[in-house]
């Protein structure tokens, strides 16, 4: 490792180890050496964050006088030194140049553009890996000072941890790959959650690649307790750390992964596989057996083609994988996919002889389960190649009982005729519901369109009549009976007959204009509101007319006399009755409604009533009139 140190004063090699061959490698730019052809090492500069890289070309250095063989600074440098040019190589693309700081290069090799970490890496060479990362911090005294000295060193060796080569890979991914445990280690004192965390190009991260390769106990166990978020982390198709050691046959990771997090049991694969698929694919007994122990309703759990575990396992060879399906839930044997295969046909399809004797044994299989397309595990069998697993296959299914589709019982065709008649006729009847229902909504929409309109109409009538009312009233009091004094008083304004006029007939004045404002004023489009406005105003249109025939009742005294007060007398009693017949019948009417209503919310709460009822007669269409 080379380490370059650049100030104003000075400049200086110091090498950490003396390698002649590697000091070749070495390359620096002086202001009056020419550049050279590129040698086959790189370098890459990691100082602090912000300042700028830039990728060059650097010479060796003349000899100097002020500098040892060793390398070592020496303590009355040249003054040339002081204005040599500070350029660094660095395979990132960036430059810096901050003269006067002490600059950290460490060498880039290998065919992916490797840094001398990767390499050390590689080999968990955990001597050169705490070499680099230790050394920053010794090149970083003098050059930063105060608070901020551990902070920049912590960041510039999180930098270096992080960098990743062409294929996209931290040098922790590298070492988990390799199952280097200590290096793994060093690395995780100095790595940051994004270098942790951090894929390749491939989708994996750390954790992944290490479960994948079967780490156990060491590099696994360490990640996930340095950052257990690590175990849900998905890969390529949505596998996670726990799918990828399944299917490799890794039960310590996949124990060592259960123990920290069960619910990886829950996420499955693009295709809908989980871990127990892949491992019974695979035939890993154990993992099987591991998975199971978790939670056993994990057999029965489907992937996006309606397989079962059971299904993928007896697509294997092992009939031990098969057992112990069998043993955490027996009925899924005869659970069909999405094309109607039941285990039995799978693996009579693929010829697994062995599985397919141990499936008869099963209270539960039925030997002629039929496909999608009409087969039997029989009729897949005498479909296959003349082998000697298809014969023994034909002779266990013979055996069992097996028969052709075409030789099944004729009632078991009638009965699957008669319930697909029933589904027509129950798809019949929902579409004609569905119409009824349609028609239904459609004259209820054509209901509620004329009872607005019956309510606009009805508060364009009490509005004229409204105006209508206060027009006489207003005029009556300027035309009174008997006319008008010197003074401009009524003559009879002493009499009772005129004060009764006069009062009543200001009642209804002001309560008809009183309605004419609330018409004015009232928003429209909320029907439900303008129906209790317009029961509102027709109770004050009933009070307007009652006071308006008072009125006219007292000023028939006044106009008659008390030679003709038999007329008078007649008027009162005849616009008394016909008053009072009227608003008596309308009260009774009012009630009755209400109380109508009343007993059919009661009703329909009950839960006694059909759907009319709960839908349409409650609504406001019932309401025709408001009364």
């Amino acid at each position: 490792m080379v380490i370059v140190q650049l100030n104003p004063s000075s400049l200086s090699l110091s090498l950490s180890q003396l390698d002649l061959s590697f000091l070749t490698s070495v390359i620096h730019v002086l202001g009056f050496a020419p550049p050279t052809p590129k040698s086959q090492h790189g370098f890459i500069y990691r100082g602090r964050r912000g300042k700028g890289f830039r990728k060059g070309l650097m010479t060796p250095p003349p000899p100097n006088q002020n500098q040892n063989p060793l390398g070592e600074p020496s303590p009355s440098p040249s003054p040339s030194s002081a204005t040599a040019p500070a350029l660094v190589l660095s395979n990132s693309g960036k430059r810096i140049d901050q003269a006067g700081k002490k600059k950290y290069v460490k060498q880039v090799t290998g065919r992916h553009n490797d840094t001398e970490l990767h390499l050390a890496a590689q080999r968990g060479d955990l001597a050169t890996v705490k070499q680099i990362l230790g050394g920053i911090d010794l090149q970083m005294v003098g050059t930063l000072s105060g608070t901020d000295f551990d902070s920049e060193v912590a960041e510039i060796q999180a930098s270096v941890v992080n960098e990743v080569n062409e294929l996209g890979e931290t040098v922790l991914f590298t070492a988990a790959d390799r199952g280097h445990l200590d290096v793994v280690k060093e690395l995780l004192k100095y790595a940051n959650k994004e270098s942790i965390s951090k894929k390749n190009r491939s989708g994996f991260d750390p954790l992944h690649i290490a479960a994948t390769q079967g780490h156990h106990g060491t590099i696994v166990q360490v990640l996930l307790d340095h950052e257990p978020e690590l175990s849900k982390t998905t890969g390529p198709s949505n596998a996670t750390p726990l799918i990828s050691a399944a299917t490799r046959g890794h039960t310590a990771v996949v124990r060592e992964l259960l123990s920290k997090d069960c619910s990886l049991l829950d996420i499955s694969r693009s295709n809908g596989k989980n871990a127990l698929h892949l491992a019974a694919r695979q035939g890993h007994a154990d993992i099987v057996k591991a998975l199971l122990d978790k939670d056993p309703q994990l057999a029965r759990r489907t992937d996006k083609k309606g397989q079962t575990a059971l299904h993928m396992a007896v697509k294997g060879v092992s009939c031990e994988v098969v057992k112990l399906l069998l043993e955490a839930d027996a009925a899924i044997v005869m659970l069909p996919d999405k094309f109607g295969n039941t285990a039995l046909h799978v693996a009579t399809r693929k010829k697994r002889a062995e599985i397919v004797n141990e499936l008869l044994c099963l209270r539960d299989t039925n030997v002629n389960a039929l496909t999608r397309d009409h087969k039997t595990a029989i009729d897949i069998a005498e479909e296959l190649p003349l082998s000697e697993e298809s014969s023994a296959i034909k002779d266990c299914l013979y055996r069992a009982g097996a028969v052709r589709a075409n030789e099944l019982n004729q009632p078991r065709d009638e009965l699957r005729n008669t319930v697909t008649q029933i589904k027509n006729d129950v798809h019949t009847q929902l579409e004609q519901t569905m119409r009824t229902n349609k028609n239904v909504h459609g004259i209820a929409k054509k209901l509620r369109k004329l009872h607005r309109e019956g309510i606009n109409n009805a508060t364009n009538s009490v509005t004229v009549v409204a105006v209508l009312f206060a027009t006489v009233a207003f005029a009556a009091i300027f035309t009174v009976p008997g006319g008008d004094n010197d003074n401009g008083m009524a003559v009879v304004a002493s009499s009772i007959s005129f004060q009764i006029f006069f009062i009543f007939n200001a009642i209804a004045l002001f309560t008809s204009l009183a309605v004419v404002v609330v018409q004015i004023t009232l928003v429209r489009g909320e029907t439900k509101a303008e129906r209790r406005v317009v029961e509102v105003i027709n109770k004050l249109m009933w009070l307007a007319s009652v006071c308006t025939s008072v009125a006219f009742m007292a000023s028939s005294y006044i106009v008659v006399g008390r030679k003709h007060e038999w007329a008078a007398i007649l008027v009162t009693v005849v616009g008394g009755v016909i008053m009072a017949g009227v608003l008596g019948t309308m009260t009774y009417y009012v009630v009755k409604s209400k109380r109508s209503r009343s007993i059919r919310r009661r009703v329909a709460r009950s839960g006694s009533t059909s759907w009319q009822h709960s839908e349409f007669s409650n609504s406001e269409n019932d309401r025709i009139y408001a009364l």
